[in-house]
């Protein structure tokens, strides 16, 4: 099969098809019914408002106590990611984000192995927001087992995506405000506190950092914190599923990552101000780094405030995994229906206007995964560790694919250095920095999952060449 042509502004598909003639077959579609608003909160709710709650504690201690900055940094450092989404939604304006966009960036081969590596991150990271939402609903209710809460999670959220992308997109939107009010409520508690308590730091320590400002220890701390943000790109995967075009898809991109980065920092400013242990104090004692931002709530505001944040973090988690499931569906929809994967996993249900198939698929995936580390007391550290690296692969093939049609290929007009060169570059090198630094574990399973991808590939390729 050779590469599809660009895609233009994907206003070709209509609100209440599934299908349509593409050359001489029939060519399953999705959907046209997403505002800006739902793709917008798609990507929120993969973020979640509130994710660095779980590793302030240890940002704080890496970065010597510039957290504030550190958010800064992350957020500049992940817009060239946006960017480059930004670019290439606008040129192929179809399902399966960076898969679709390597593919024709670069070439089938390079394409396959975007999505692939993808895949283990869109099937993962959902893995660990359902497991992370049932170790909080058990911390609430522990008469029932976390793995019951996880697998629970999982059957709610996998039904309303069933239900629909508009219904999804609905809830989630529910979901969010409920987050956003909670972040509010912590700040304007923590703002009380301020005025009623003052500082435990230097008001500018959460930029400068505590005892002086150590660019290596920051940028340390953002190869961490640059994870907070992945979920941002599953915007791009519904982009065939956009009422209004590529250029909707790509404000959207931009638009989350920068709405993120404001809760980001803001949030670690004001938990940097109040935090009762000092950078040096939690960095001798790794123990208490996962509790930081809890204990600086409770130190602060009282234990109220504690369980509500727990309690938004518990469903928040669940709905974060939602829009995860929802764009790992997406992806297996758009690999099977270019032949890469099982041609049943395209089929779109006429009724919900949704891969049913593709979303069952990654939730059978997801719920094994969960359920199973959920039943393991190191589970939650097994998971964590390698679910980032799939997606910094597919960041890395995305900047080359910028680079591959626009400077290499010259298929989108005039070559800008700056935006076509330079600015993926830059992108590709922060991609590369946190690849590096990642855990040992996570960069093992990477290689092993590639090379199976690399396995794959040659099995159709050659495949392909004896049948043709």
């Amino acid at each position: 099969m050779g590469t599809p042509p660009a895609g233009g502004h994907g206003k070709s598909g209509k609100s209440g098809e599934s299908g349509r003639r593409e050359g001489n077959g029939e060519r399953e579609t999705l959907r046209r019914t997403l505002s800006f608003r739902d793709l917008v909160v798609y990507g929120l709710l993969f973020i979640a408002p509130m994710a660095p709650v779980g590793i302030f504690g240890t940002l704080d201690a890496k970065s010597h106590g510039a957290v504030a900055l550190v958010y800064v940094v992350a957020t500049v450092a992940m817009a060239f990611t946006a960017f480059s989404y930004a670019q290439m939604v606008r040129v192929a304006p179809r399902a399966g984000s960076v898969y679709t966009y390597a593919r024709v960036g670069l070439g089938e081969g390079p394409g396959f192995m975007a999505g692939w590596m993808a895949m283990l991150d869109y099937l993962l990271i959902p893995a660990v927001a359902y497991l992370f939402s049932g170790i909080a609903m058990n911390a609430l209710v522990p008469e029932v087992s976390r793995w019951v809460w996880t697998a629970l999670a999982v059957v709610v959220t996998t039904a309303l995506n069933m239900w629909g992308v508009r219904t999804a997109a609905l809830v989630g939107f529910l979901v969010l405000v409920m987050e956003i009010v909670v972040l509010l409520v912590f700040v304007a508690a923590a703002v009380f506190a301020l005025a009623e308590k003052g500082t435990q730091r230097g008001w500018l320590s959460p930029l400068t950092g505590e005892g002086g400002l150590s660019t290596g220890a920051v940028f340390t701390a953002v190869s961490v914190a640059v994870l907070s943000y992945l979920g941002f790109d599953a915007i791009a995967a519904f982009a065939e599923e956009s009422a209004g075009g590529s250029e909707r898809v790509a404000r959207a991109v931009l638009t989350c990552l920068a709405v993120a980065g404001v809760l980001f920092i803001a949030q670690t400013y004001l938990a940097s101000l109040l935090a009762p242990m000092s950078p040096i104090e939690l960095a001798a004692d790794p123990a208490s780094q996962g509790s930081a931002f809890y204990d600086t709530v409770d130190a602060a505001t009282g234990a109220w405030l504690h369980d509500l944040v727990a309690a938004s973090k518990a469903i928040g988690a669940a709905f974060a995994a939602l829009a995860g499931q929802a764009a790992a569906g997406r992806l297996l929809f758009a690999m099977a229906r270019d032949r890469r994967l099982p041609g049943v996993l395209s089929k779109v249900d006429r009724g919900s206007g949704v891969p049913r198939l593709a979303l069952l698929g990654a939730a059978a995936v997801t719920l094994v995964a969960a359920v199973w580390a959920a039943r393991r007391d190191d589970g939650l550290d097994r998971l964590v560790s390698v679910v980032d690296v799939g997606a910094l692969v597919a960041f890395a093939l995305l900047h080359l694919s910028v680079i591959g049609w626009f400077a290499v290929r010259r298929r989108g007009g005039p070559v800008d250095p700056v935006r076509h060169v330079v600015v993926p570059l830059l992108g590709l090198a922060v991609v590369i920095a946190v690849i590096v630094k990642a855990s040992g574990t996570a960069q093992t399973v990477g290689a092993v999952w590639a090379v199976a991808g690399l396995g794959v590939l040659g099995a159709q390729g050659f495949r392909r060449s004896s049948t043709g």
